[in-house]
């Protein structure tokens, strides 16, 4: 037991020291910016297209969302996922406190604050939600994935909109279906690799209802019943998707653009109807090189 815990302890502060090393090399607004880049690059790319005002406030937002989603693919160990997300919930408390740890995420964060009112319950929520993730529970219909993704995607939108100074509820409205729709699109791309880590990430009910057993999605099995479950399951994202798109055009054209990612769901759902819903089908992996362009022209037209 004691041996356990020193080799937690010692982990975690691995964990925390990588972080000085790092910053040491690049500003705290340069880290989160590749972070991003790297991790994120649809997001990316619709946050590099904000106005100026919030734009380094959505990359300190999606870097933050970024550490704190890395961390249950990092550990093997529940109990060090605790710990990593624990040092995450205590840095962001410290920031809030005017007393951020030597992380480059907290350290923008923290100068962000200081030009934005940005609600800690949000942050918090990014964090809490992973923590319960930690223990790879499968969800059980989709009303508990709609949950998760209000927790993991939602609450990012809700911080844009407060980045933006923005308070309205069709705003807000728009932000939880665009969560709740990204959550739910998120969630079909990452089928493929949760299932060579035998994750399953699928809602248990719509899989009973077409008989597709959890070891099926783990060995990548496409079936006419498989292709269902992705329908059935991409169905209620276009749901959420097409009521994010309807509130957003009853808002002013600086909240839109919160909402450029609408695009790449789009594109991805269409691109998912003309493979017909075979989710290991390799067109669904690739990257869409006119995305910048596509982004741009809607920021032009909207």
């Amino acid at each position: 037991m004691g041996r356990s815990l020193l080799y937690i302890e010692r982990n975690v502060l691995s964990y925390v020291s990588r972080y000085a090393s790092v910053h040491a090399k690049q500003t705290p607004a340069e880290y989160c910016f590749e972070l991003v880049r790297k991790h994120d690059y649809e997001n990316f790319l619709c946050s590099l297209l904000l106005q100026q005002n919030a734009r380094q406030s959505a990359f300190a937002i999606r870097a933050f969302n970024i550490e704190v989603a890395q961390v249950q693919d990092q550990v093997h160990d529940r109990n060090i996922g605790k710990m990593r997300l624990q040092f995450w919930m205590d840095a962001l408390n410290n920031a809030y406190k005017g007393n951020p740890p030597r992380s480059p995420v907290i350290l923008e964060l923290h100068r962000i604050l200081q030009k934005h009112s940005l609600s800690k319950h949000y942050f918090k929520r990014l964090i809490d939600v992973r923590l319960e993730r930690l223990c790879d529970s499968p969800f059980y219909d989709i009303s508990t994935i709609e949950k998760y993704a209000e927790y993991s995607t939602s609450s990012i939108y809700y911080l844009l909109l407060e980045a933006h100074g923005i308070e309205n509820i069709n705003a807000d409205h728009a932000a939880s279906h665009m969560g709740k729709a990204q959550g739910i699109v998120n969630l079909i791309r990452s089928i493929p690799y949760n299932a060579r880590n035998r994750v399953n990430t699928l809602p248990q009910d719509i899989l009973m209802k077409y008989g597709v057993s959890t070891e099926a999605v783990f060995q990548g099995q496409p079936s006419k019943d498989f292709q269902n479950v992705i329908y059935d399951v991409a169905s209620y994202g276009k749901l959420h998707l097409d009521a994010a798109i309807s509130l957003k055009d009853k808002v002013e054209k600086n909240v839109g653009l919160i909402f450029l990612p609408i695009v790449c769901l789009e594109r991805y759902l269409k691109e998912l109807r003309r493979v017909d819903f075979n989710i290991f089908d390799t067109r669904l992996q690739r990257r869409d090189n006119l995305l910048p362009l596509r982004l741009y022209w809607k920021k032009l037209i909207s």
